[in-house]
């Protein structure tokens, strides 16, 4: 099974943007992030589970931990509503951020997805990574992604 961990972050939201990933396929862990120059938290919180399912195959078995309810209530609850009410929300009103949802829906039909709400800034270590992965990448700055053996990742998986 194949473990992924993500967040965004925003500075201003809206403002300056950025997102994080940790993937963990058998023994092997890959970072991921990246910028966006105008942007919203909710945006990047999108953006980092697109990226990161995108990165996988077709088929495979996937938990994804976020720490947004949003992404993970969107995908378990509430996209299917929004999908038979030609993309409106119970309240009438169009669905916000309408693009990404698509786009994650459309990475997430081929494989077998187990969407997990985790608690934000409650010491889980690798929420945490991905935090500091998606407010460095906000902040403009640069940041050391790992790519190697589960072995030598310094940070826990589990919680």
């Amino acid at each position: 099974m194949i473990i992924i961990f993500t967040d965004g972050s925003s500075k201003g939201n809206p403002g300056p943007g950025g997102w994080g990933a940790i993937i963990a396929q058998g023994d092997e862990v890959r970072e991921m992030g990246g910028y966006s120059e105008h942007t919203t938290n909710n945006k990047m919180e999108l953006t980092a589970c697109i990226k990161a399912l995108e990165s996988l195959p077709v088929g495979i078995e996937v938990t994804l931990y976020s720490d947004a309810t949003y992404v993970v209530k969107g995908m378990t609850e509430w996209i299917h509503g929004w999908m038979k009410k030609g993309w409106k929300t119970a309240q009438k009103k169009p669905v916000e951020n309408k693009d990404l949802w698509m786009d994650l829906y459309q990475t997430s039909i081929d494989k077998k997805i187990h969407w997990k709400l985790i608690a934000g800034h409650a010491g889980i270590q690798a929420n945490e990574r991905c935090d500091e992965i998606a407010t460095t990448f906000a902040d403009g700055e640069k940041i050391n992604l790992y790519n190697g053996t589960l072995e030598k990742y310094p940070i826990r998986l589990d919680f």
